[in-house]
């Protein structure tokens, strides 16, 4: 339907006819020179049909005009009489040209729906309620394709926190996340013992959340924070190997313990994989925490040493008797190991999943598994 600002377009039968005056042609001259009758031509001059691009080209021929000015008469026409496009379809373009919002209503995060809804959720989803600028980010990874935060990665994160602010723990105290370090590295022997990580991060004052990422995501984890004493966790346990939960946990949670990400989002980690991580460019915040994770999965003396008795030949039972020295899981070993040598082949077998461990202890999403949230 024309709007009250648009000049009302006529079918293209109107502008025929007046052509017909012009010429002083009756319809059935038209209808002869088309090689129709008058039956069949009456239906396009009344509006009742189309111009059709066959049509098109007998018209043009009959009036020595070209077949795309029919064309386009009948375009205009229908376009100015065609339905106005539902209003969703503007806002869903605009914010899949900023987020990944259908990966997002896939996973259950938001809901499909008309355009204020669906406006809300995002907003509500990013906490705009809250004045926080997404884009604030403090990215921490090596980004090798990316002029800015990976959108993917930035809903990620929120993910985190709409989960976490779901959870009830103890007030956060530093001291006592520091006292608990021993008891978490005793976990390290045991890959089962993964589980009870939540637990303890609790009762620190420490939220703990598992959340599988969005597709083409490369993220490990994050340290962010509800408010300047409410430290969050997040894992995505991209990497399922007990070496690599250990490594990210560790990392992450020397980031809460030396206050790093409050005054944005976060600090976001992926300090695994091809495109992970560079200590070259990583900041001083990254190198702190990565030294304090190295170090917690096994002392950088003793492996050095380790390392430059062993080099190059590693037997199995090295290794072995290596971890139970340390106290680690011998994945823990063969993690650094593979690194070091560049072999990520080297006794593979140890290399034990943990996520089936830690999903089932804390708030986790991903896996076929909707949290349950509200935005």
């Amino acid at each position: 339907m024309a709007s009250i600002n648009t000049v009302a377009i006529d079918p293209p039968g109107v502008f025929i006819k007046l052509e017909l005056e012009v010429r002083g042609w009756s319809q059935r001259d038209l209808a002869f020179i088309l090689g129709q009758t008058e039956q069949q031509l009456n239906p396009l001059l009344s509006g009742k049909r189309a111009i059709t691009p066959d049509m098109a080209r007998l018209l043009g021929e009959a009036f020595d005009a070209s077949p795309q000015f029919f064309l386009n008469l009948q375009g205009q026409y229908d376009l100015q009489n065609a339905k106005d496009p539902d209003p969703a379809v503007r806002t869903r373009a605009e914010l899949q040209a900023l987020y990944p919002v259908r990966d997002m209503i896939r996973r259950g995060w938001i809901q499909d729906g008309e355009a204020s809804l669906l406006q809300l959720q995002m907003d509500r989803f990013f906490e705009a309620a809250n004045d926080q600028e997404p884009n604030s980010i403090a990215f921490a990874a090596k980004r090798t394709h990316y002029n800015e935060t990976p959108p993917h990665q930035l809903a990620w994160v929120f993910r985190v926190r709409q989960l976490a602010n779901r959870m009830s723990v103890k007030g956060f105290s530093p001291d006592k996340l520091r006292n608990a370090l021993p008891k978490l590295r005793a976990l390290m022997v045991d890959p089962e013992a993964a589980g009870t990580v939540a637990a303890l991060l609790a009762e620190c004052g420490v939220r703990f959340v598992i959340v599988e990422v969005l597709p083409n995501a490369k993220i490990d984890g994050v340290c962010t924070w509800l408010d300047d004493q409410s430290p969050v966790i997040g894992m995505s346990t991209l990497y399922d190997r007990l070496d690599n939960f250990w490594f990210v946990l560790r990392h992450e949670i020397e980031h809460v313990l030396q206050g790093h990400g409050k005054t944005s989002i976060g600090m976001v980690d992926h300090l695994s994989g091809d495109s992970s991580s560079d200590e070259k460019n990583d900041s001083d915040e990254e190198r702190v925490a990565n030294m304090a994770a190295a170090d917690f999965c096994v002392p950088a003396q003793k492996m050095d040493s380790f390392y430059a008795r062993k080099h190059p030949y590693f037997s199995e039972r090295d290794v072995i008797g290596f971890a139970s020295l340390m106290g680690v899981h011998p994945g823990i070993v063969v993690g650094q190991l593979q690194k070091r040598m560049k072999r990520y082949d080297y006794l593979r077998k140890y290399q034990v999943p943990v996520r089936r461990y830690v999903v089932t202890a804390t708030v986790t999403d991903g896996w076929g598994h909707i949290a349950e949230a509200q935005l």
